[in-house]
């Protein structure tokens, strides 16, 4: 067992602005009346607190306080209005392309922009999703929020945005924010980005922390410039084991830990310290705000505002197997759900049992009429799924890296850990068995079968997955400090992956693309800057961590005697 090294809550230094963040409500208000505006508009992100908000600024004493909930259209007009992207699928929708406009009336809207327009000399609070549209010309307040915590909000009984479900399934709720809500928040809040006069960090609701929007986008711009960290989060599962409580020293609240989300750009949060206080942003601020900076030029034109890398840590140390599943097809995930691009992905072997596997691939010979209707059987009829009869179990241990483009049916057996790399529509498990057990809330998880069967690829057998899948790393370069390896990914995938084995150290020149990298053998090492552009960052074991790609070369150390190995993702 390791002695815990992994930062579980890092922070990001911003040096020169000591005073920078105003804590606490009254002290805002305060700010604000300095300001003398007539006019304070309040926009928020979805899930923020707006009556916390509205009854903390009535310090402010207007005369006017406009709520933009007030403003929507009713109800049951967006229910249909946007029927094609909530579905009637417990999981998965369609992506939505709407605009912050289409959920409002329009008579209301233009009424509440006379009213603020007619009143003079007295201060006006205009509060909620969409606050600037009433006003463009007050003061600006962007109250912001990761996803994460908004899930976490969710199971309190938090509604969605544009409904009244308080008490709804949370992986409904998931699915109306991921389709829907977060699709139209999010570009608002890029076309307000640059105009926002103060930032509010609302994480902890009764302490809210406020900071200039000059002096955040400011710290934007050198987060996009340097190797950074998100902060993790973690969650238990059906299947959860427990090598992370082990070796992260996490508590033992929790029965196990299944995931460990450490690089997922749409949800973690950013940790950046001004003079001994925190700013929690969401990590997609950065995305939204210095694309060509964090991404390089051929992602950003690929894939515009989307980070299109997603590392994250799968425990079944202890525990069980995860679902047999497939992930869609790109045709499929485009014209079913809307999505750009599906979810190719690969397993690294960060840790095995005596008996390990990865399931991958039918065997060869599958009968696939009789392989669906055991599946069909033990989805409708509770049967057991003869899985070894149909599909291959190979043997795993550490350092193996298993290439699982989409369309593959694959899952990871027990007793493994698990670094899973993969393209960011990370919601798109088509589960086909899930070993007949119950979610950790007593209730079946859901199983797509119908969906997993138009994406199985058949030809997808022993012999091509031995071919195509397994022990494809290749050496790139090699001297007497480093190694590096080419691991993945497969050809059709967008990702390219290569192992660094440094014994002391390695120059690495970027290719005009963001990396992802996961420290996966060792205690530590060090990035650093050849012409010290920026200071040197250390990375503990099993830590992700990300380099934009405007800083274009770097150096991994290994600073103690043993070498080090890295894994790392780039778009190919």
């Amino acid at each position: 067992m390791r002695k815990p090294g992994y930062e579980l809550h890092p922070v990001i230094e911003i040096s020169g602005c000591d005073d920078a963040v105003i804590v606490g409500y009254e002290k805002m208000v305060e700010t604000i009346r300095e300001t003398k505006h007539r006019i304070v508009v309040c926009d928020v992100y979805p899930g923020v607190d707006t009556k916390q908000v509205v009854h903390a600024l009535s310090a402010l004493h207007p005369v006017v306080v406009v709520d933009t909930s007030d403003l929507l259209k009713p109800l049951p007009i967006l229910e249909t209005q946007f029927s094609r992207n909530i579905t009637d699928d417990r999981v998965f929708g369609f992506m939505s392309h709407h605009v912050i406009e289409s959920c409002f009336d329009e008579a209301k809207l233009n009424s509440a922009r006379e009213l603020v327009a007619s009143t003079d000399s007295a201060v006006v609070l205009i509060v909620g999703v969409g606050a600037s549209l009433v006003s463009c010309s007050g003061l600006l307040l962007y109250f912001d929020l990761t996803r994460w915590e908004i899930q976490k909000r969710y199971a309190q009984d938090l509604p969605n945005w544009l409904a009244d479900n308080p008490k709804a399934d949370a992986l409904e709720k998931f699915k109306r924010g991921y389709f829907l809500e977060w699709r139209i928040a999010d570009r608002h809040k890029i076309s307000l980005f640059d105009s926002v006069a103060w930032f509010i960090d609302t994480h902890e609701n009764d302490h809210p922390k406020m900071i200039a929007g000059d002096v955040l986008r400011d710290a934007i711009a050198a987060v996009a410039t340097r190797p950074f960290r998100m902060e993790p989060y973690f969650n238990p599962g059906v299947w959860g084991g427990q090598w992370m409580k082990q070796h992260f020293g996490l508590p033992n609240e929790a029965p196990n830990y299944a995931w460990c989300f450490d690089g997922i750009v749409e949800e973690n949060c950013i940790n950046l310290e001004f003079g001994g206080e925190i700013i929690k942003i969401p990590a997609n601020n950065v995305v939204f705000s210095k694309p060509h900076e964090l991404l390089g030029e051929k992602v950003h034109g690929r894939y515009g505002l989307e980070f299109p890398i997603r590392f994250d840590l799968l425990d079944t140390m202890g525990g069980g197997n995860l679902s047999l599943q497939v992930h869609p097809l790109t045709e499929y995930i485009q014209q079913e759900f809307g999505m750009h691009y599906t979810q190719d992905e690969s397993y690294y072997i960060l840790d095995a049992g005596d008996d390990s596997v990865v399931y991958l691939g039918v065997k060869n010979d599958c009968d696939k009429e009789t392989m669906l209707a055991d599946l069909d059987a033990a989805e409708h009829a509770g049967a057991s799924f003869p899985v070894q009869a149909y599909v291959n179990a190979f043997p795993v241990q550490k350092h193996d890296h298993i290439l699982i483009p989409a369309g593959t049916i694959h899952c990871s057996g027990k007793d493994t850990m698990v670094l899973e790399i993969s393209a960011t529509p990370y919601i798109f498990t088509f589960k086909l068995w899930d070993w007949g057990r119950l979610g950790l809330d007593g209730q079946p998880r859901p199983v797509h079968l119908a969906h997993g069967k138009r994406n199985i690829q058949w030809d997808r057998d022993t012999d091509w997955v031995k071919a195509q899948l397994l022990e494809q790393a290749h050496t790139v370069s090699s001297t007497p400090d480093y190694e590096i390896e080419q691991t993945g990914l497969h050809i059709r995938e967008p990702i390219i992956t290569f192992r660094y084995t440094v014994r002391t150290a390695c120059p690495v020149i970027m290719d005009d693309s963001v990396q992802v990298l996961n420290l996966v053998e060792g205690e530590r090492a060090l990035i650093t800057s050849p012409s010290n552009a920026f200071a040197p960052f250390e990375v503990h074991y099993a830590q992700t961590f990300i380099i934009p790609a405007s800083v274009r070369e770097y150096c991994i150390i290994a600073p103690d005697d043993d070498p080090v190995i890295l894994i790392c993702a780039q778009i190919r």
